[in-house]
């Protein structure tokens, strides 16, 4: 499978904190997609306590939770995961359309990171193959690439609101 994201350069998320936004409906697959998420953020500097997870009932509600929780003021950046599967009605195009709007613009009218591990496909086969398998090397995960782009970009908003230089160049 090939890999658009470079794991082999981690940002240095300590003292970050994150939020956790998970659906809890194709349970299966948003656990995995969560413990891919949990492993990124332990592997790119950020404590167990530093992580908070808010579980909603399906992925329309995301978008409301991860608005709440960036309100509070607490967190960084915040992770959204959820799987939508394609069914015979629109119901798949009106939820992932919404969601990705929702997720859109609280993080553009908040100022805070959030990153989209929002699953959409065509299938259940689908779907666990992007949450990974059931090793222990989450890279393979959605939920982890979610996570370290999460904290990829409250690293270089916080860089930003320092004043300090937050990246290559040219």
């Amino acid at each position: 499978m090939t890999r658009p994201f470079d794991s082999s350069v981690l940002p240095d998320a300590r003292g970050l904190h994150v939020a956790l936004v998970v659906s809890r409906y194709h349970h299966d697959v948003t656990h995995r997609l969560q413990q891919g998420a949990v492993a990124a953020l332990r592997e790119a500097g950020v404590a167990d306590e530093a992580v908070e997870v808010f579980a909603v009932p399906g992925t329309f509600e995301i978008t409301l939770a991860a608005r709440h929780a960036a309100e509070t003021g607490r967190f960084d950046a915040i992770v959204c995961l959820g799987c939508v599967i394609k069914g015979e009605t629109l119901h798949f195009e009106f939820i992932a359309s919404a969601v990705a709007h929702g997720i859109t613009t609280a993080s553009a009218e908040t100022g805070i990171p959030m990153a989209f591990g929002v699953l959409t496909t065509n299938s259940i086969d689908e779907a666990i193959a992007r949450a990974g398998d059931s090793s222990s090397d989450f890279r393979s995960c959605k939920g982890w690439e979610a996570a370290m782009a999460a904290v990829e970009l409250a690293t270089v908003c916080r860089g930003l609101t320092r004043g300090e230089p937050t990246g290559e160049s040219g």
